[in-house]
Formats: C-alpha cells, sequence, structure tokens
C-alpha cells in the first residue's frame, strides 16, 4: 500500500471516530479517560499540535470545535453531566499509577 493510501484511510478513520464521538455525546470526557486514557479535549490537543507542525495558524478552541463539532462551552451546556465522586477518584487513581 502506498504511502498516500494510508494517509487516506487514517483520516478516514479518524473523522469515523470523531463523528461517531460526536453523536454519543452520553458518553462523557472522563469516561473516555477513565476507560481508553484520552478524551475529545486530548484530541484537540493531537489535532492542534499537528496543525502548528504542518506550520498552520490554529488555536486550541478552534480543534476543539473540530472534535466536538460545535464551540466546547455550547457541547458543556448542552451535554455535560455533573461527574460522581466514583469517577473522579477512578480518574485519580488512574493518574496515580
Amino acid at each position: 500500500m502506498d504511502d498516500n493510501t494510508v494517509v487516506e484511510l487514517e483520516a478516514a478513520a479518524f473523522r469515523r471516530l470523531v463523528k461517531h464521538l460526536q453523536e454519543r455525546t452520553d458518553v462523557q470526557n472522563i469516561d473516555l479517560m477513565n476507560l481508553a486514557g484520552f478524551c475529545r479535549n486530548c484530541m484537540s490537543k493531537w489535532y492542534l499540535a499537528s496543525a502548528k507542525e504542518k506550520g498552520l495558524q490554529m488555536e486550541y478552541e478552534g480543534a476543539r470545535e473540530i472534535v466536538y463539532g460545535m464551540p466546547y462551552d455550547e457541547w458543556r451546556t448542552k451535554y455535560q453531566l455533573e461527574v460522581t465522586t466514583e469517577k473522579l477518584e477512578k480518574f485519580k487513581e488512574n493518574q496515580n499509577s
């Protein structure tokens, strides 16, 4: 497989993952962090870092909007739930290991 095809497939997989996370607003970032060690914010930071590596001008909030599919504050207002003590304890435990 040539390099261009690999890049196209990787980009398609990334777009599908982003779309899936945009559709699964019931899945909270802390759930993602606790299960997989990354979340939508992590993906936004990776996207931003890749843009900067290419010399592109982008702000973190712009990268977040790409990943969340809307401004971050709007997403938080619509979908973010209060974190439970259990989820927060698991998050802290994972950070210390």
